[in-house]
């Protein structure tokens, strides 16, 4: 019986390997020396490698592991060795674009830090106990931007918002002069 695509875990680090945001799925690391370990190991493994706006594959330690680089933040997505790594760079890749929509084109650790709770549901919307939920980084952001951000209202209607609040401006200032 075929089972649904998963994943083990997420891992976003910066440039020295530190977390910045992580969810496991599965307990192959069951404690949290053995997650830091994991996670370092990882970080070795593809700090030299030069992954830029493509997604990297890597087989390590009996899973796959697909990467990707942004400015100082290091995304990695990782499932079993029997996982389809098509599945898993789309899962990274629908994590990167939700990111870089939500921090408006600034994906850097210190935008990602302000706004962690941001990228923390954006994992929540994109995997769930491991199950693969959603990949597409638009519709993801969006569902995020429902939770969070500004009292509900969403990306879109922001963007209208903001373009409408800057012409009222513009407007009263020409009246004034």
């Amino acid at each position: 019986m075929e089972s649904c695509p998963s994943v083990k875990n997420i891992l976003l680090l910066d440039s020295e390997g530190k977390r910045v945001a992580v969810k496991y799925y599965t307990d192959d690391w069951p404690t949290l020396s053995a997650k830091l370990a994991f996670e370092k190991s990882v970080f070795v493994k593809t700090q030299k490698a030069t992954a830029g706006t493509e997604a990297e594959i890597v087989m390590f330690d009996g899973h796959i592991v697909v990467y990707k680089f942004i400015q100082d933040l290091h995304f990695f997505v990782t499932g079993g060795e029997e996982e389809n790594e098509l599945i898993l760079a789309s899962v990274l890749q629908g994590f990167t674009d939700a990111v870089d929509i939500i921090l408006r084109n600034n994906v850097d650790k210190r935008t990602a830090l302000e706004n962690l709770d941001l990228i923390l549901l954006c994992l929540d919307e994109i995997v769930d106990g491991g199950i693969v939920l959603e990949t597409e980084g638009s519709v993801i952001a969006e569902k995020v931007s429902a939770h969070g951000i500004e009292g509900a209202t969403s990306l879109a209607e922001q963007t209208i918002v903001q373009a409408l609040t800057t012409a009222k401006e513009h407007f009263t200032k020409s009246l004034l002069m």
